[in-house]
């Protein structure tokens, strides 16, 4: 009987049955609408809202850059003396994987904007290799980019208690087409971080 189990679920395995779906995070709203003249409800999920920043290159990125893409956003700071080095190794690897994938983006928000001008993020992406093309790194005011953390269900804010002044999480964030998010990734650990690589090959063939 076991023996037949395992045939079973080694077939389902094989024709596809075991195909990850990834859940929509976020606070959700039922809509009430009509349809053919009969009410329906719908859901709403929570979205990624509208941006505008420079990155690296003096280029303004806004939502229309990833409108219709899969991609990932974390938030940073150069000057970072803790977890920044850890999980930039760890995007490095995603940006490796992706870099020549036309539908995938990188999205890396700097809370600091005093130090982390459009040349200092220039000067940054050139030491960790960053080509022109999919991963931007963008610098904008700090108000903006702690409202945008927030977006992201993230935290990322000034602490003068903390090692280089501030706080913020080392999650990275996957994100739909549609602007949803799918997932958080510990960006420190290796092991979330494939899953991650795994997951984002999971959205782009989603329609």
């Amino acid at each position: 009987m076991r023996f037949l189990y395992f045939m079973l679920f080694f077939s389902l395995t094989a024709c596809g049955y075991s195909s990850k779906k990834l859940p929509i995070l976020g606070e959700r709203t039922l809509i009430e609408k009509k349809e053919h003249g009969k009410k329906v409800i719908d859901t709403a999920f929570h979205t990624i809202g509208d941006f505008s920043f420079k990155n690296q290159e003096g280029k303004v990125i806004t939502e229309k850059t990833i409108e219709g893409k899969v991609y990932v956003a974390d938030f940073f700071f150069t000057a970072c003396p803790t977890i920044c080095p850890i999980v930039k190794k760890e995007m490095m690897r995603v940006y490796s994987k992706y870099k020549k994938t036309e539908d995938f983006v990188m999205l890396s928000y700097s809370i600091d904007s005093k130090t982390d001008t459009v040349g200092r993020l220039a000067w940054y992406a050139g030491r960790m290799n960053i080509k022109p093309g999919n991963w931007h790194l963008l610098t904008g005011k700090y108000e903006k980019m702690t409202a945008m953390a927030a977006q992201y269900l993230l935290s990322a804010m000034e602490d003068p208690g903390a090692q280089g002044g501030f706080d913020h999480s080392g999650a990275i964030a996957l994100i739909d087409r549609k602007r949803q998010i799918r997932g958080f990734y510990d960006g420190t650990d290796p092991k979330k971080v494939d899953e991650l690589i795994k997951d984002i090959a999971i959205l782009l063939k989603e329609k």
